[in-house]
């Protein structure tokens, strides 16, 4: 969850410039006899180096590894961006950019697809997930950096660029010719009517245009007769506050408290309350939420669960109730600063203890979590209508459903494969029927339409795919896994060939947790009339 701040600075050093930031933009305590010390310190150490050591190095690299060893010792979320990293933060944040509508990794000296934004000049043109660009206009793109690549794809609206791809079974390089546009990144990637009655929407972050996105989205599916909401959130990391705040206010009568944080610092201290009215305050709703729905997305979770305006469904969120305030920085570096805690409604503190090395608090996400974790008396925090809710530690489900990928819970068999993404390497090979976007000579490639299934033949050619990659098979795991399995390579394939909404479509029907939900409806009504009918709001306790 993040705040923007702008901050104007003259020095030398990158990390002067850090410290001043924070001391003016934000009143850091610290005297101002002891800051021109503390720089002395840092500079002189710096000028040593830059005289003295026996190696070359680049005198940025050291600044940039000061600044984020100094943050390491905070927390474990405040962190320094280099002007690439801050940059793409703020494309992420804003929600387009001019380009041809992908994101690419830099494998072995060749620089892969990983990514292709649907209804870009890219996924017009055919361009996929898991190609190789092999050149730019004709210069071969072997051996560039990903920053070399960026510079190359991108350019001024409507300008050209022709993209040289390999791909699997295709003997020769294509040419592709893209004319560059604004890529917008979708925020809700995903609305439909799951039956007649039930609408799903999944919110994958929290940019810029995220409530305007879900404004868009909930009108449509209200017209499609949407009586009750599956509202997704699982694997949303967070993004900016006062997105979650429109987000909630969808869902919340005017002057309910959504969220208010406290910090060292009095400007710090805010209280957020719905502040528009909205017709889907009184819907039954289900909040879907896993081990990494984070910061944002457990403000909105936080918000409907303390007001009983959502069944909250899946597991208990990452624990991230940490403010950090952007800055930019001199040279177009950022710095994300933690600066403030946030509380749901009913006054609980959901972030996560930490170990000193971070490790363990990093690696949640990985673990298995604890059904019946012990609360401390101060934890214990209840609803509008008394039912018990607990701090410290995330936002705990109403109920509890494991299904940290894509709502199955696989053995560390299907774990490994889906980390190695084995499934989406299989989904390279497949093309889609009457789709002639790409011409060149096919070799091997399997044509699929939709609606296809997961058969045998596939099966048996996604095994031949493991074997060839020397994954041994543990066959006891793989018959458990198979559900899994058979979904992930039919979500994969629909991923590349038909976008993201049919994908979604088509693994609802299938995924576990989401299955789960969607038959606690319910509950979920009953919530809703308790809703209604509470006392005192939390919030406005005394």
């Amino acid at each position: 969850m993040r705040k923007y701040r702008a901050v104007s600075a003259a020095v030398f050093a990158i990390v002067i410039c850090a410290l001043v930031g924070g001391y003016f933009g934000r009143g850091a305590s610290a005297t101002e006899d002891r800051l021109p010390h503390d720089y002395r310190t840092f500079t002189s150490a710096l000028a040593a180096v830059q005289s003295q050591y026996v190696g070359k190095f680049q005198t940025d690299d050291l600044v940039y590894s000061a600044i984020r060893g100094m943050l390491q010792t905070l927390d474990p979320h405040s962190n320094f961006m280099d002007p690439q990293e801050y940059a793409q933060l703020r494309e992420r944040q804003e929600g387009h950019y001019y380009g041809i509508g992908t994101t690419i990794q830099v494998v072995n000296g060749d620089i892969h697809v990983v990514s292709v934004f649907e209804g870009s000049p890219a996924d017009q043109a055919g361009i996929r997930r898991g190609d190789i660009i092999a050149s730019v206009d004709g210069q071969s793109a072997k051996g560039w950096t990903s920053d070399q690549a960026v510079a190359r794809l991108r350019g001024a609206r409507g300008t050209k660029v022709v993209v040289g791809i390999k791909r699997w079974g295709y003997d020769d390089v294509i040419p592709v010719s893209v004319s560059r546009d604004e890529i917008h990144i979708p925020s809700v990637p995903a609305a439909f009517m799951v039956d007649g009655t039930t609408g799903y929407v999944r919110v994958q972050d929290f940019a810029e245009t995220t409530d305007a996105e879900l404004g868009r989205a909930l009108d449509a599916l209200a017209k499609q007769g949407m009586k009750r909401l599956l509202l997704d959130l699982r694997g949303n990391p967070g993004g900016a506050l006062d997105q979650a705040i429109r987000v909630a206010n969808r869902f919340l009568p005017k002057g309910d408290m959504i969220v208010y944080t406290r910090g060292r610092v009095p400007n710090s201290d805010e209280d957020y309350r719905a502040t528009l009215p909205s017709q889907f305050t009184t819907m039954p709703m289900i909040v879907l939420v896993n081990r990494s729905s984070a910061s944002a997305s457990e403000i909105v979770t936080g918000a409907l669960q303390d007001h009983d305006r959502a069944l909250v469904v899946g597991e208990t969120t990452f624990g991230k109730a940490l403010v950090q305030s952007v800055y930019r920085i001199s040279g177009g570096a950022g710095l994300a600063l933690t600066t403030a805690h946030y509380y749901t409604p009913s006054g609980r503190l959901i972030q996560r203890p930490w170990d000193p090395s971070f490790d363990d608090y990093l690696t949640y996400t990985l673990r298995p979590q604890n059904d019946h974790r012990t609360h401390t008396p101060d934890e214990l925090h209840h609803t509008d209508a008394g039912r018990p809710v607990y701090g410290g530690g995330g936002i705990e489900p109403d109920r509890r459903m494991d299904g940290p990928i894509e709502g199955f819970n696989p053995t560390e068999f299907g774990r490994m494969l889906y980390a190695r993404q084995e499934f989406a390497s299989f989904a390279e090979r497949f093309s889609a029927v009457g789709d002639h976007r790409i011409e060149g000579k096919n070799t091997g490639r399997q044509l699929v339409a939709h609606g296809f299934t997961v058969d045998d033949a596939m099966l048996k050619a996604f095994r031949d795919q493991l074997q060839r990659r020397h994954i041994r098979i543990d066959e006891a795991e793989y018959q458990k896994d198979l559900p899994f399995i058979k979904a992930m390579i039919h979500y994969q394939i629909d991923l590349a060939l038909f976008g993201t909404q049919v994908a979604r479509e088509d693994l609802i029907k299938v995924d576990p947790q989401a299955q789960f939900a969607l038959g606690l409806f319910g509950e979920a009504e009953k919530l809703t009339e308790l809703s209604r009918t509470h006392g005192v709001k939390a919030g406005d306790r005394p």
